[in-house]
């Protein structure tokens, strides 16, 4: 497989084809941000469906292109078919991704992502460094669902991908994406995100989508992180904080042209091991 002309690039071809193909994007995910992040996924371009419970999650991930599965607000229940979605997911050949909301805040948390990443089949984690640190056993701290003094995400990116066999997106004031030979990092062209709650769910909720229309999975999270900054970036312009950024980001999701993800020259490949 041949590298991308440049990760910009990728993305605008996720987009382009988002927008032609239309995915079906299943994700069980945070009740706090559950409208946010379907709005989001929608305005990309692919088609979200927010089914949880046990007694159809089987039958609406056999049709999915993607499953997203968030932990922000975990409960038994939700746990049980969160995994059935994903057995589903893996046996058709499509991609799970993953957001260990807050691992290392509770036993009970990071027990439930490791449960996850220990089985087959999670083709990318979306997390933060803390939350990667706490999953991959070393040293971090996460307060809420914050990182604290957490130390290098590119070294957390590195160790937790190749820990687990999976692509790892570990996002913060610099993302590095990870598959523990290839590294891709993302610096933001704005800041405004780190006000708004669920920022990450819609990280990690665009970066499914993403994989549903792209098969490198290193790729597809990449592009899932660059779609999100520029239109965040293109959202500041028109809001006045973070109350009226979501609307705004919607909109800039929405109308985004593709050229603008390919002339994100923050976006760049460090390691390049592509075979």
């Amino acid at each position: 497989m041949a590298p991308p002309g440049s990760v910009g690039e990728a993305a605008a071809t996720c987009l382009v084809r988002l927008r032609a193909t239309r995915p079906l994007v299943h994700c069980l995910t945070n009740m706090v941000t559950m409208h946010t992040v379907a709005q989001a996924i929608r305005a990309a371009g692919a088609v979200p469906v927010m089914a949880s419970a046990p007694e159809e999650v089987d039958e609406v991930a056999a049709s999915a292109d993607a499953v997203v599965i968030n932990l922000g607000t975990p409960s038994r229940e939700r746990l049980v078919a969160a995994h059935r979605a994903a057995g589903v997911a893996v046996a058709r050949g499509r991609p799970v991704v993953l957001d260990p909301v807050a691992a290392g805040v509770s036993a009970f948390r990071t027990a439930a992502a490791r449960g996850f990443l220990a089985g087959p089949g999670v083709a990318i984690v979306r997390a933060n460094a803390g939350e990667a640190a706490a999953l991959h056993g070393a040293t971090g701290t996460v307060r809420g669902v914050e990182a604290l003094d957490v130390g290098e995400p590119a070294e957390a990116a590195r160790a937790l991908a190749r820990r687990y066999g999976t692509v790892a997106a570990i996002t913060g004031a610099t993302d590095h994406v990870h598959d523990g030979r290839r590294h891709i990092v993302v610096d933001h062209q704005t800041a405004a995100l780190d006000g708004v709650i669920g920022a990450g769910d819609l990280a990690t909720a665009l970066v499914g989508a993403c994989a549903a229309v792209e098969a490198d999975h290193l790729l597809a999270a990449a592009a899932g992180l660059v779609l999100l900054d520029v239109a965040a970036s293109q959202a500041a312009t028109a809001a006045a904080g973070p109350g009226s950024l979501l609307p705004a980001l919607l909109d800039a999701l929405a109308a985004l042209p593709s050229e603008r993800l390919a002339a994100h020259t923050g976006a760049r490949v460090v390691e390049n091991a592509w075979i």
